[in-house]
């Protein structure tokens, strides 16, 4: 079977056929049929997985196999409120040599920030959350808890969207079990599943292109040259929909309040369970909450935010030259924050809808300057995520940067820094990596450790 045929199959729903094709194309690698370059200085740990929406239908298997073929240093996954992708993630990376990690996002609500929007537009009090480095994507007990509780809160927010959309758009109407699941690997839909099964919806009612647009023109309050100009730009007429129906302002959308996401305090309860590592996601600086950085950081912080990530790509390819200089400098300033903070930074392009970037160009003179800072973060959530998996036998060692042995041994964020940074570098990814850790033990020393890395 060709390589090209294989890659397509990563993106099955099936995981059986995605564990197939990708076990044919290592063996590819292996007998030189497909080249893999050597791992250069690019790094995208903030990519969205098709248990969520991903631009361009890639699976946890696809994006490892993208790493490796693109010669990425590391990748990493996030979802949406879940951690469906986690353990096929990890096991791919190690599967080809790729250095990993795994995470999950949500909204959360900030009591103490309810007059002030953060990184929400126009949602004050609401922020994007994430966690970072799991070792699985297994919870019990509380963890899984909070985990069905935010899976359910997206679930009714979706059905709710949907009832109100549906009565705009009649006759178009879908139906949520019938026409928006079948759209997901394992029943996480998204605001982006629900654009797709409105626009098959719409062909199928009306299936005249020039019906079609009169449609579309008068429910989006629009003229019919425009929806003409955009309707097969499939990709770009979803964004314009989603904008004004689903957003603020549009027929679908409720304005957001303390009830309708967990709070962070609960979001990082969860993170912290599962050994992973709670992390702030910053915007662009220029929110009334971004713009109290010092306070609203601190704050993450004594929540239990132990990193915060960045999509770089938004804060400096920007048109506006004066827009460019102000957002480039605002990510300056929050790189130097966090470092003086001792938090590690996660970067990523996100890829949760199509043309954004498989990876960051971390050599454009915007980007030089807190390039190593970026390479630094990948490296550690690479390394916390080892060390938290680490196995002696069948038992799993546990010694990640939340564990007893890290508060034991690195009482501070600086010193925990330094070494799963040191080792997400030492130890390299794949089989040759997981023989070293297998002689681990939770009675070695972090130097004792770095030196069994080499």
């Amino acid at each position: 079977m060709q390589a090209v045929e294989l890659e397509a199959r990563l993106n099955d729903f099936d995981p059986g056929v995605r564990d197939a094709a990708l076990r044919e194309l290592v063996a590819l690698a292996d007998e030189a049929a497909v080249k893999l370059p050597p791992p250069v200085d690019a790094v995208n740990m903030h990519c969205h997985t098709f248990f969520s929406f991903n631009g361009y239908g890639y699976s946890p298997s696809a994006l490892a196999w993208l790493g490796r073929k693109q010669g990425f240093a590391a990748a990493g996954i996030i979802d949406f409120d879940v951690l469906d992708g986690v353990d096929e993630f990890l096991g791919a990376c190690e599967l080809v040599g790729l250095r990993g990690s795994a995470g999950i996002e949500t909204r959360v609500f900030v009591p103490e920030f309810a007059t002030r929007e953060i990184n929400s537009p126009g949602e004050p009090g609401v922020c994007y959350q994430m966690g970072i480095g799991f070792a699985g994507g297994q919870a019990t007990g509380r963890a899984a808890e909070i985990l069905a509780d935010l899976r359910q809160r997206a679930t009714d927010r979706n059905r709710g969207m949907l009832a109100r959309v549906n009565a705009h758009l009649a006759p178009v109407s879908i139906d949520y079990e019938l026409d928006v699941l079948p759209l997901t690997p394992k029943g996480n839909a998204t605001e982006r599943h629900i654009l797709t099964a409105y626009v098959v919806a719409a062909e199928r009612v009306y299936p005249d292109c020039a019906e079609r647009v009169r449609f579309w023109a008068e429910k989006l309050g629009m003229e019919p040259a425009e929806i003409e100009a955009m309707i097969d730009d499939v990709p770009g007429f979803k964004n314009v929909i989603r904008a004004k129906l689903m957003k603020r302002g549009g027929v679908g959308y409720v304005q957001p309040g303390p009830e309708s996401f967990s709070t962070v305090d609960e979001f990082h309860e969860m993170i912290a369970l599962c050994g992973a590592l709670p992390c702030f996601a910053w915007l662009d600086g220029t929110s009334a909450g971004e713009q109290d950085i010092e306070e609203l950081v601190g704050l993450m912080v004594e929540k239990g935010a132990v990193a915060v990530n960045i999509i770089p790509d938004r804060n400096w390819n920007i048109k506006d030259l004066e827009t460019r200089r102000i957002k480039v400098q605002n990510l300056h300033d929050f790189v130097r924050l966090a470092q003086e903070l001792d938090l590690p930074l996660n970067v990523g392009t996100e890829m949760n809808k199509y043309g954004l970037k498989l990876v960051d160009d971390f050599d454009v003179p915007e980007l030089e300057p807190v390039r190593q800072a970026f390479l630094d973060g990948a490296h550690f959530v690479y390394g916390h995520t080892l060390m938290q998996r680490a196995r002696t036998g069948t038992v799993r060692l546990g010694l990640g940067y939340q564990s007893a042995w890290a508060q034991a041994h690195l009482p501070t964020r600086r010193a925990r820094n330094s070494f799963y940074t040191q080792v997400g570098r030492l130890v390299p990814p794949g089989q040759a990596g997981l023989a070293r850790l297998r002689r681990l033990s939770a009675a070695m020393s972090p130097s004792n450790i770095l030196k069994l890395s080499q």
